[in-house]
């Protein structure tokens, strides 16, 4: 375990360790789990988690499915994976947190369990002798506390007692005026050996935009993982909310998980998406035209709820809207940042920052794998900004699933019987919402209508 950071170590080897919490993550990607007493933590040991976590909508609900024994909610064997054991550092006593990995207690991966999706996408890229390398992009928003549902979100008070305001994109001004979550942020990540690239102020008032290291997709899941929960304390800490809404505010840009993917040989470490020369290779077009023609079969995955289609449905420039590509361009869905051949790439700007890390990274790389096995040639690249497309993304969680429900070909690579619960959840979810009224129904419609 030397590869752990040094605070992890050191927690470790410290008698005075307090608690041990094994989680995992949920469909929604937020951390569920047991926490025990430190002497009670054994890494070769193995806990139980009842299978029906995994049935529940992000509003707590139980979805009745098509199920055999659905709710004798047996139990699924978590087994600590140790590489990703770090320290956590907003807790009162000395506490280190381990995510799980996730079996049937025949010792098959549990196949409903998103990071055993993920690995099921890598390890069909890892048979073709290949290795994805992506980079996500984390932006959010800190806002004030929030406690009354009926009410707007509205951004924190600054360093200066004032509300900041939108429209200051890379402001390094906008960034100090939360200069103090901004520091507890970079000591939380810095405890639990989480690498920072940039930190730069996004389009909205109190909206932040993290980047972080480029590297192997499943530990970069585990890193927005653990920072969705780290942003959250760090933001607590210094009384305020950090929010992954899609759209938390609605005259404001929504956030995004910006992914930018390339693909190595996984033996000579060479990128596959570019020639000797230097030129692009049919591989790197093909995952552009895989990820054109299946990207809209998983919009679910990286558009998860109703909110995720108010920031790809409105935002223009801000959520491109499509699934067009071109070099150095953000009106596309798809773009391709400038660089030099070994670093040549592929941005997907459609993500959500509401989405599950391990589900959107899995699915865009599945999207692509299709494309290079299948050969699917890209359509032409754009020439100019893009506000229309043939081939728009769908307008709503309801078009998204039906299309995901008919999508055989991605279903089958990222396993259908995940596929089948995840969808059964979403419908769940889309018809709660349904069910409510809005404040804006209850304002212009009430005695107007």
């Amino acid at each position: 375990m030397d590869h752990l950071p040094k605070a992890t170590m050191a927690a470790l080897n410290n008698r005075g360790l307090d608690e041990v919490e094994c989680i995992i993550p949920d469909t929604v990607g937020t951390s569920r789990g047991k926490a025990m007493p430190a002497y009670k933590f054994n890494p070769d040991d193995t806990f139980f988690l009842p299978v029906s976590l995994f049935y529940q909508t992000v509003s707590g609900g139980y979805v009745d499915m098509d199920i055999e024994g659905q709710w004798l909610e047996k139990d699924v064997v978590l087994r600590p994976d140790m590489s990703t054991a770090t320290v956590v550092p907003w807790a009162d006593d000395p506490t280190i947190q381990v995510i799980c990995d996730m079996s049937n207690r025949d010792g098959d991966p549990l196949a409903i369990a998103p990071r055993n999706v993920l690995r099921r996408v890598l390890d069909l890229y890892a048979q073709k002798g290949w290795k994805p390398i992506v980079a996500p992009e984390l932006e959010f928003y800190l806002t004030k506390p929030h406690t009354d549902a009926n009410e707007p979100i509205e951004p924190p008070l600054g360093r200066t007692g004032r509300v900041g305001l939108g429209a200051q994109v890379y402001s390094m001004s906008a960034v100090d005026e939360y200069g103090p979550v901004i520091d507890t942020i970079y000591d939380f990540a810095e405890s639990q050996g989480l690498e920072i690239d940039t930190v730069i102020q996004e389009g909205g008032p109190g909206q932040i935009e993290i980047n972080l290291m480029h590297g192997d997709p499943l530990r970069l899941a585990d890193q927005v993982f653990y920072f969705k929960r780290t942003i959250r304390e760090a933001a607590l800490k210094n009384g305020i909310f950090a929010t992954f809404m899609a759209k938390p505010m609605r005259d404001y840009p929504g956030s995004a998980m910006h992914v930018h993917q390339s693909i190595v040989h996984a033996e000579t470490g060479e990128n596959i998406f570019s020639n000797a020369d230097g030129s692009p290779t049919d591989l790197f077009y093909h995952f552009i035209g895989g990820t054109q023609k299946h990207l809209l079969d998983v919009v679910p995955l990286v558009a998860p709820y109703v909110n995720s289609y108010r920031r790809i449905t409105v935002d223009g420039q801000s959520a491109p809207s499509n699934l067009e590509w071109a070099t150095d361009n953000r009106t596309t869905g798809l773009r391709i940042p400038v660089s030099d051949p070994v670093a040549r790439r592929v941005e997907n700007r459609v993500i959500g920052m509401d989405c599950n890390p391990y589900l959107a990274i899995a699915a865009s790389l599945a999207c692509g794998y299709l494309g290079m096995i299948n050969g699917i040639d890209p359509r032409p690249a754009a020439q100019k900004e893009v506000w229309e497309t043939d081939y728009p993304l769908p307008a709503g969680l309801g078009a998204a699933l039906a299309r995901f429900q008919a999508a055989a070909e991605i279903r089958e690579v990222l396993g259908e019987e995940f596929c089948s619960v995840y969808h059964d959840i979403k419908v769940a979810e889309n018809e709660e919402y349904q069910r409510e009224i809005s404040p804006w129904e209850r304002q212009h419609l009430l005695l107007n209508a």
